[in-house]
C-alpha cells in the first residue's frame, strides 16, 4: 500500500490509477481484518463492547483529522501523495515491534444474497442504498467542493463536517434504537438524511449553510449503517448472524461502487448540485422501502431486540460479526425489568 500511494506521482492517467485504487483498496481491506483480528483477539468478553467502541471513535477522529493534511501540500504535487505512504509504513511500527502472538484471522463465508434477502429484506436494500450514500459522501464530496470553487481549506472542512455529525449523532440514535421499532427509526432517519441533503441543495453557494447540511447528513449516515446491522441481526437467529455479516460488508460495498459512478453522471448532466440531490433521492428511497415494510412484517418488540452498537462503515466483515455477536450476547444477559 505504501508503494501504491508513492506510484500514484509517476504516472498521472485514469487506467493507471484505476489499477492503483485497486491495490491499494485490497490492501486496505487486509490492513483492517488484520488489525480487527488482533483487537478481537485481545479483547475480552467483558471489554469487548469497550474494545470496539474505542477503536471506532479513534477510526473516525482520524479521518477527521486527516482531511487536514490536505493543507500540507499542493494537490497537483508529490507531497501529499508521499506524506500518506509515510503515515502507512509508520503505521506498522508498533505492531512489528511487538511480542504478542500473531492472532488467527477467521471470517465466516457470507451467506448467499438471496438467503441475506428473504431473512431481511429491508437490511439487505437498506444496507445496499447506504453504501452508495456513503461512498458519494466520502468519495465525490471533494469534486463537489471543487466544482462550485471552494478552496482546499473549504473542502477540508466540508469533508470533515461528513465525519464528524457521525461522531456527534451515532450516541443519541443508538439510545433510541433500542426503544423503539428500528424500522421507524430507520425511515425517520433516512427521511431526514434526505431533508439535510435538499437543504444543501437549496442553499446554493452559501458556504455555512452546506458545511450545516454536511453536518447533519452525514450524521445520518453512520448511525444509519449500524441501526440496518442492528435490525437485520433482530431477524435472524445468533448461528446465522456471522454468515449475514459478510453478505453485509459485500451488499454495501456493492452500493459503494455503483454510488459514485452514478452521482458522476449526474453532475456531469445536471451540475454539481445534483450531488445533494442524488443523495436526497438514495435517502428518500431507504426511507419509503422502510415504510413499505413496516406493513409486510410485525415489529419485533423492544425488549427482544439486539443491543445496538456503533459500527463505522468501512469495518471489515470481522468487526461487522463479532459486534453482531456482542450485541446478542449483551441483549441475552440484560435482566427483564432492567432499562435497556
Amino acid at each position: 500500500m505504501s508503494a501504491g500511494l508513492i506510484a500514484f506521482t509517476l504516472l498521472a492517467e485514469p487506467w493507471a490509477w484505476t489499477i492503483l485504487r485497486l491495490m491499494v483498496g485490497f490492501c486496505m481491506s487486509g490492513i483492517y481484518v488484520t488489525a480487527e483480528s488482533w483487537l478481537n483477539d485481545a479483547a475480552s468478553n467483558e471489554n469487548r463492547g469497550k474494545t470496539l467502541s474505542a477503536y471506532m471513535i479513534a477510526q473516525t477522529l482520524g479521518i477527521i483529522g486527516a482531511q487536514g493534511l490536505l493543507t500540507f501540500g499542493e494537490a497537483g504535487a508529490a507531497t501529499l501523495f508521499i506524506g500518506a505512504s509515510i503515515l502507512v509504513s509508520i503505521s506498522f511500527g508498533p505492531i512489528l515491534l511487538t511480542v504478542t502472538p500473531v492472532p488467527a484471522g477467521e471470517i465466516t463465508r457470507a451467506m448467499p444474497l438471496r438467503d441475506l434477502f428473504a431473512g431481511s429484506p429491508l437490511g439487505t436494500v437498506g444496507v445496499f442504498l447506504l453504501g452508495s450514500v456513503y461512498a458519494t459522501q466520502s468519495g465525490m464530496g471533494a469534486v463537489f467542493g471543487t466544482q462550485i470553487g471552494m478552496s482546499t481549506d473549504q473542502i477540508v472542512l466540508f469533508i470533515a463536517m461528513l465525519f464528524a455529525g457521525a461522531l456527534f449523532l451515532q450516541y443519541p440514535i443508538g439510545w433510541v434504537s433500542d426503544r423503539m421499532d428500528r424500522r421507524a427509526l430507520i425511515f425517520i432517519v433516512a427521511l431526514l438524511g434526505g431533508a439535510f441533503c435538499l437543504l444543501g441543495w437549496a442553499m446554493g453557494p452559501n458556504h455555512w449553510m452546506i458545511m450545516t447540511a454536511a453536518f447533519l447528513s452525514g450524521g445520518m449516515t453512520t448511525p444509519l449503517y449500524a441501526l440496518i446491522l442492528a435490525y437485520t441481526n433482530d431477524h435472524l437467529e445468533q448461528v446465522d448472524m456471522p454468515a449475514a455479516s459478510g453478505g453485509l460488508v459485500l451488499t454495501f460495498g456493492i452500493g459503494a461502487i455503483l454510488g459514485p459512478l452514478v452521482t458522476g453522471w449526474a453532475m456531469a448532466v445536471y451540475g454539481p448540485f445534483a450531488f445533494w440531490l442524488t443523495l436526497a433521492a438514495t435517502f428518500g428511497g431507504l426511507s419509503v422501502f422502510a415504510l413499505y415494510r413496516m406493513t409486510q412484517r410485525d415489529a419485533v418488540a423492544a425488549e427482544d431486540t439486539d443491543s445496538y452498537i456503533g459500527v463505522l462503515p468501512t469495518a471489515s466483515p470481522m468487526v461487522v460479526e463479532v459486534a453482531g455477536a456482542w450485541a446478542a450476547e449483551q441483549s441475552d444477559s440484560e435482566p427483564e425489568q432492567s432499562p435497556r
